[in-house]
C-alpha cells in the first residue's frame, strides 16, 4: 500500500537541514512509495534508478549536511521527463530506436543536484514530446492518477502522475505548445511553464527549439517557487538563455476570452467550474473580455502554420534513417512539415509578429490573462480513436503562449465527478513568472476547492448522476427501477428557475413532463447514482414522450435528467406552481 502522507519539497528540505531526518531516509521511503505503484501504474517510468545509486546519493547529500552545508533541496527526491539528459540514464524521448546514453546532464539537472535533489527516474511522455494527451509512447500509456480510464496528459504525462501519486514532490517537464499545463490541469497540480530563456533548455531534446520551456509540477505553489529560485539563471552555454528577469506586476485587471469565443467542447463541467473561477476572481481583480481570435489564430500557426517544419527538423535524422520506429500518429503530425518552403516559414513569422503586436498591445489594458488550462478531458479509449482531433481540443487555450513568448501558471481549478481535474491558467507578459505565483496564491486563498480525491488505484467504476422529477421519486411506482439497478441516492436538489412541469395526460401511473423555458420555476428533483451500464439499461426503458438529456441545478452543475418532447405538454396541466411532483399527487388524493 502506497503511504497516503505527502511531505513537499519545502518540508522535505527543512527537515534534511535541521537534522530531523536525513536524506537517506527520505530515500528509502521514496523508493518504497514508487516500488508500490509499480502495481498501477509502472508505465509512468521509462527508467529509475537503481537502489543503492540511489541510496548512494542520498549519502552523499547527508554528507554533505553533516560538513555544515545549507542545501535548497536537501534530500528531495524528484523525477524528470524522458527528454532531458541526465547522466547515468538513457535519454529516449520515449523511443528506443533514438536512445543515447548522455555524457553529461541538462542544466537544470545540473542545479538541481548541486542544491541536493535527487533523481529518482526519467518519466514517460507523448513520444518527442509531440502531443497533450500522453497516449503516444511505446512504453505504454500513463493515466490519470485519480481516474485510469481517463488520459493523464501530455506530453509529461509520466512527470505529471509521479507528482500526483505522491512519489515525488515535484517532477520535470517540458512545454511547447502546453505539455506543462495540460497534464497538470487534469491531475490536480500546480503546471508552471517560465518565460522562454528563464531555464537553460541546454541538454533538452528539442520539439521546437526555439518555443521549448522546461518546466515542473508540484502540489503547491510554494514548491514551484522553491524549484524556480533554484533553477532559474542564465546559462552562457544555451544560446537561448537569457538574462534573469523578474518584471513586477501588480494586476488589477484580467483579460478572458469573450464568452462567445469560449470552447467546452460540449463539456458542462468545464463551463461551470470555469464560470465559478470567474466569480472567485471577480472579487480580487477587474474582469474584461478579449477577442481571443488573434491568439487562436497564433496558436494554430503552431500545427496549422511552418513551425510543424520546426519539430520536422528536431526529428529528422530518425524520420530518414528510421521512420517506422516513430509513433504513427507523430510521424503524422511531424512529417506534415516536410513540404513547408522558406517561403511559407517567412510568411508566418511576418503573421506572427503582427498577431504579437496585437498581443503585446493587450497588456495596454489588461495586467493578466486567465484562460480554461483546457476545455475537455477524455478517456484513454476516446482519445486512441481520435488522437488528432481529441488532442487539438486540449490545446486549444496552451497553443499561443510560447509563441507569444508569456509566462504561465496552471493552477486548479475544480474537480469532475469523474475524479478527474479542471484547472485555469494564469498568463502573464514574459518575465512576470513571480508575480504570476502571487497572483496564483491570491486565487487559491479564496477559490474554496476541496481536496484532491482519493487516487485511482484499481479503476473506477464510471457512474452517471441522474435527476428523477415525477414517477421515480422514492416510494412512487417507479422507483424499483433504480433500485433494482443499485442506484445510490444522492440527495434531493432543485433546477435552475428555467423548468415548468407538467402532468402528462392520460400517463398510467402519473408521470411529469419537466420542460425548459425562460420563464421557469425551480423544481424539486432528486438525484441517484448509476454505474454507466446500469444507466444503459435505464435508458432503453425511458418511452416516448419522455427523453433523458441534461438538467441544469440551482447552483449551475449539470446532471442527466428526465426531459421531454414537445407533444408531451399537448392536453397536460401546468402543476409548475404546486412545487413539485409529490404536493401534485398529494393534491389528487385529496
Amino acid at each position: 500500500m502506497i503511504p497516503l502522507d505527502r511531505r513537499s519539497a519545502t518540508q522535505i528540505a527543512a527537515d534534511v537541514n535541521a537534522g530531523r531526518t536525513s536524506a537517506v531516509a527520505v530515500a528509502e521511503e521514496t523508493l518504497a512509495r514508487a516500488e508500490a505503484y509499480d502495481a498501477v501504474q509502472p508505465q509512468i517510468w521509462i527508467s529509475r534508478a537503481a537502489r543503492e545509486d540511489f541510496l548512494a546519493a542520498a549519502r552523499a547529500v547527508d554528507a554533505r549536511i553533516a560538513s555544515g552545508e545549507t542545501l535548497p533541496l536537501a534530500g528531495v527526491p524528484f523525477a524528470a521527463k524522458d527528454n532531458i539528459d541526465v547522466e547515468g540514464f538513457e535519454t529516449t524521448a520515449a523511443c528506443p530506436a533514438f536512445a543515447y546514453s548522455p555524457e553529461a546532464s541538462a542544466g537544470v539537472i545540473e542545479r538541481l543536484t548541486a542544491a541536493g535533489a535527487l533523481c529518482l527516474g526519467k518519466t514517460n511522455l507523448d513520444q518527442f514530446a509531440t502531443g497533450l494527451n500522453g497516449s503516444r509512447s511505446p512504453y505504454g500509456i500513463p493515466r490519470n492518477a485519480y481516474n485510469l480510464k481517463y488520459v493523464s496528459g501530455g506530453s509529461s504525462s509520466g512527470s505529471s502522475v509521479a507528482v500526483a501519486a505522491g512519489l515525488v514532490p515535484f517532477a520535470l517537464g517540458t512545454d511547447t505548445a502546453g505539455s506543462g499545463r495540460v497534464p497538470a490541469a487534469f491531475n490536480h497540480l500546480i503546471g508552471f511553464k517560465p518565460s522562454k530563456g528563464r531555464w537553460s533548455t541546454r541538454g533538452l531534446v528539442p520539439a521546437c527549439r526555439t518555443l521549448d520551456c522546461i518546466t515542473v509540477f508540484t502540489d503547491d505553489t510554494a514548491d514551484a517557487r522553491l524549484v524556480d529560485e533554484v533553477v532559474a539563471s542564465f546559462d552562457q552555454a544555451d544560446p537561448f538563455s537569457k538574462a534573469l528577469v523578474n518584471r513586477p506586476l501588480a494586476p488589477k485587471t484580467i483579460g478572458v476570452p469573450r464568452r462567445d469565443q469560449r470552447q467546452f467542447f460540449g463539456d458542462a463541467d468545464s463551463e461551470y467550474f470555469f464560470d465559478r473561477a470567474l466569480e472567485k476572481l471577480g472579487g480580487l481583480y477587474e474582469i474584461v473580455e478579449i477577442d481571443y481570435e488573434p491568439l487562436k489564430e497564433a496558436a494554430l500557426l503552431l500545427y496549422g502554420g511552418p513551425w510543424v517544419a520546426e519539430r520536422t527538423a528536431a526529428m529528422e535524422d530518425i524520420l530518414k534513417t528510421n521512420p517506422y520506429a516513430v509513433d504513427p500518429t507523430v510521424r503524422e503530425v511531424v512529417e506534415a512539415g516536410l513540404p513547408m518552403t522558406a517561403v511559407d516559414l517567412f510568411n508566418g513569422i511576418y503573421r506572427l509578429a503582427e498577431l504579437k503586436r496585437y498581443a503585446d498591445t493587450l497588456w495596454d489594458s489588461i495586467d493578466m490573462m486567465v484562460f480554461p488550462t483546457t476545455g475537455s478531458t477524455y478517456r484513454v479509449l476516446e482519445m486512441l480513436e481520435a488522437p488528432v482531433a481529441l488532442n487539438s481540443n486540449l490545446g486549444a487555450y496552451t497553443n499561443f503562449v510560447n509563441l507569444l513568448d508569456m509566462s504561465a501558471l496552471a493552477v486548479p481549478a475544480g474537480i469532475r465527478d469523474n475524479g478527474t481535474g479542471f484547472g485555469i491558467t494564469l498568463i502573464g507578459p514574459a518575465d512576470t513568472d513571480r508575480a504570476l505565483f502571487d497572483a496564483a496564491d491570491a486565487y487559491l486563498s479564496v477559490a474554496d476547492l476541496p481536496s484532491p480525491p482519493p487516487l485511482d488505484f484499481e479503476g473506477k467504476m464510471q457512474t452517471v448522476k441522474l435527476a428523477v422529477v415525477g414517477a421515480h421519486l422514492k416510494d412512487m411506482p417507479l422507483h424499483w427501477q433504480l433500485t433494482s439497478r443499485d442506484a445510490t441516492f444522492v440527495g434531493a436538489f432543485e433546477t435552475a428557475p428555467t423548468y415548468r412541469l407538467y402532468a402528462m395526460a392520460e400517463s398510467t401511473p402519473p408521470k411529469p413532463a419537466l420542460v425548459y423555458t425562460e420563464d421557469g420555476a425551480g423544481i424539486p428533483v432528486e438525484i441517484y447514482e448509476l454505474g454507466v451500464a446500469e444507466f444503459g439499461s435505464f435508458v432503453a426503458e425511458v418511452p416516448a414522450p419522455l427523453a433523458i438529456g441534461t438538467v441544469t441545478l440551482a447552483d449551475g452543475t449539470s446532471v442527466k435528467g428526465f426531459v421531454s418532447e414537445p407533444r408531451a405538454t399537448i392536453g397536460a396541466e401546468d402543476i409548475t406552481a404546486l412545487g413539485g411532483w409529490r404536493n401534485y399527487i398529494a393534491q389528487l388524493a385529496s
